[in-house]
């Protein structure tokens, strides 16, 4: 059996190939509308954030005998937990993440971290839309809550993102509650509509809609503010679902060092 952290809809796909080719899965997700697409195609998963010592539970309990790590590209902390616990469990472990959209334009700022990019906007005068989800919003809150800014928040419409922006004081006119894709038509939409003259973003890769909010933009003139990934070692690192079979095919026959 295999472990399959899957926190995108590209990885969803790869554990329903996998399972295809003939693959024993179990998945594990952050929530349960992201477990939707694994029930629709009878893949067992279990949801919530597990600890190191959680997975190495789970993969001795289950017998694993890899673990597939198709977490979204800012998990950084999923990822760290999953090489642990392979590593601990003597089990190879498979990266597998979207590749990365390359962007070029003097309009396009790239920073490390959510705090820089805080930072950065914070000197701002205008109207900045948000588009890096709820879970770094008191970040962005703590820096961009100022009267020289509206900060405009667009992020999945969960009761969970409702309470933190309520605890946060955003206003409920400065919530944009939509889950995507999202068309480069719709990205343009929202950005006039709401008078946007700044916007934070990540290069979370063209599966996650990133090339839709920058091509918007930057046919707008609107500045933006880029949050690269983060700087992992990862092992076995793949970025297409080719390597990953490839790779997986190779533990399971023994062609690779276990």
């Amino acid at each position: 059996m295999i472990l399959f952290l899957a926190g995108t809809s590209d990885a969803r796909a790869l554990a329903i190939q996998l399972q295809n080719q003939g693959y024993t899965i179990l998945a594990t997700v952050v929530t349960e509308s992201a477990a939707e697409s694994l029930n629709a195609y009878d893949i067992p998963y279990q949801v919530g954030r597990l600890s190191v010592d959680d997975m190495m539970a789970l993969i001795i309990k289950q017998k694993m005998t890899c673990v597939i790590d198709a977490s979204h590209p800012y998990a950084e902390e999923a990822s760290k937990t999953a090489m642990a616990a392979a590593k601990a469990c003597d089990i190879p472990y498979i990266r597998y993440e979207r590749p990365e959209e390359q962007f070029i334009s003097p309009l396009i700022t790239e920073v490390e971290s959510y705090e820089d990019a805080a930072k950065l906007a914070q000197s701002h005068n205008g109207t900045i839309m948000l588009t890096t989800g709820s879970k770094t919003l008191e970040i962005f809150s703590k820096y961009l809550m100022r009267d020289e800014i509206r900060l405009i928040c667009r992020m999945l419409p969960n009761i969970g993102n409702m309470e933190k922006c309520t605890s946060l004081g955003i206003k409920q006119k400065d919530i944009i509650a939509i889950q995507g894709p999202f068309s480069e038509s719709l990205n343009k939409a929202l950005l006039e509509q709401y008078n946007v003259t700044l916007m934070i973003t990540k290069e979370s890769g063209k599966v996650g809609s990133v090339d839709e909010k920058m091509t918007a933009s930057l046919q707008l003139g609107i500045p933006v503010i880029l949050i690269k990934r983060p700087a992992l070692e990862y092992e076995n690192f793949c970025s297409s679902f080719e390597e990953v079979t490839q790779l997986l095919g190779g533990f399971i026959h023994g062609k690779h060092e276990l």
